[in-house]
């Protein structure tokens, strides 16, 4: 098994992979990953890929982030009736808003669902986590650039 520090690696280049668009190769790391790790180091591999989405949210919203801290709670808005009850994009969103939260309780009950539905929800789960993550990052990296 890699250690943490090469598993920290790969994720970081899954996570660029995603981010400029090389979804074979983020697919390729992913998939390193998942082989190479039992089910508590995927949690803290998925927990990586949100702490990205989480700091890519507090970009994209600066002073208007919610803090958790403070009362404060990241929300869903379900722009489309039924977007959520697709078990895979489901865990993925479900599981970002409880770790911005700061409900590690909660994004680990999320993941533990996606865990026992079978490889099919998990790995699609934290693939959609993935994309997600990198789709927050791309908005917040061209809004960065557009205020510079």
């Amino acid at each position: 098994m890699m250690t943490a520090e090469e598993a920290a690696k790969v994720i970081h280049e899954a996570l660029g992979a995603a981010i400029t668009g090389d979804g074979d190769r983020a697919a390729d790391l992913v998939t390193q990953l998942g082989i190479d790790s039992d089910a508590a180091r995927m949690l803290g591999v998925c927990y990586a890929i949100a702490e990205a989405g989480h700091k890519a949210l507090r970009m994209s919203f600066g002073d208007a982030a919610p803090n958790p801290l403070h009362g404060d709670m990241w929300m869903i808005e379900q722009l489309e009736d039924g977007a959520l009850d697709d078990p895979v994009q489901g865990f993925a969103t479900r599981f970002l808003i409880a770790y911005c939260n700061g409900d590690r309780a909660m994004a680990q009950a999320h993941y533990e669902t996606a865990l026992q539905a079978g490889p099919e929800v998990f790995v699609g789960g934290v693939c959609q986590l993935l994309i997600d993550v990198a789709g927050l990052a791309n908005a917040a990296i061209q809004q960065s650039e557009a205020g510079e």
